[in-house]
């Protein structure tokens, strides 16, 4: 799996994490004062970046945790039918069927960004 481990304290807002075996990106991270007998906590919340679901996770700064390497690619519309569109990877030519985002308007011809994860990909506006 195209992943990798990191300390809690590296993570970000805006950075992404694995939260219930889904990648999600972080929207908010504080961290709360280490009590007596341990060391600092961070508070991530998270929203899932392919099923727009909100976890939160609460781990010592020291822990360490999975990071999801989602890869950020370009394709172009073949067509569009509802509210699916056909795309064409501008790299490898493969083309594969997409949902195209409620606040998107797509046509044949245009570029676009999309994010892929273990077969998982969502167009980004």
């Amino acid at each position: 799996m195209p992943r990798e481990q990191k300390q809690v304290r590296e993570l970000q807002e805006g950075s992404y994490v694995m939260m219930d075996e889904s990648p999600c990106k972080i929207n908010h991270y504080s961290t709360a004062k280490p009590g007596k007998h341990g060391s600092a906590k961070a508070r991530i919340e998270g929203k899932g970046v392919f099923d727009d679901r909100k976890r939160s996770l609460s781990q010592p700064v020291d822990a360490k945790v999975w990071v999801p390497i989602i890869e950020r690619k370009q394709g172009q519309v073949v067509s569009v039918s509802g509210d699916d569109a056909q795309v064409m990877d501008l790299d490898t030519y493969e083309t594969f069927t997409m949902r195209i985002p409620e606040d998107e308007e797509l046509a044949s011809d245009d570029e676009i960004e999309y994010l892929e994860y273990e077969g998982q990909r969502k167009i980004v506006g």
